[in-house]
């Protein structure tokens, strides 16, 4: 509501730098993705090799599916208010 009754080129600096948020915001979930995603790897190997998980470790990339949306949701935001 507060970017309402900004002038425009106050706005328009409001914008770009809620664009940068979001983009940061993407990137930092990028290195999230990356993380949870090795881990969940690493504990299905084990748990296939000493633990007798049934499912193959591929299915830790599954994992990745709800990052890459938000990600792509960020930049896409992002994207929205660079233009603005």
């Amino acid at each position: 509501m507060a970017a309402i009754w900004l002038c425009s080129d106050e706005r328009r600096i409001f914008m770009r730098t809620l664009s940068k948020v979001f983009y940061v915001l993407a990137f930092l979930l990028s290195g999230a993705m990356c993380a949870v995603v090795a881990y969940n790897y690493c504990d299905m190997t084990w748990g296939i090799k000493y633990a007798g998980y049934s499912a193959p470790a591929w299915t830790a990339f599954m994992t990745a599916i709800p990052f890459a949306i938000a990600i792509a949701t960020c930049i896409g935001i992002a994207r929205h208010l660079k233009r603005r």
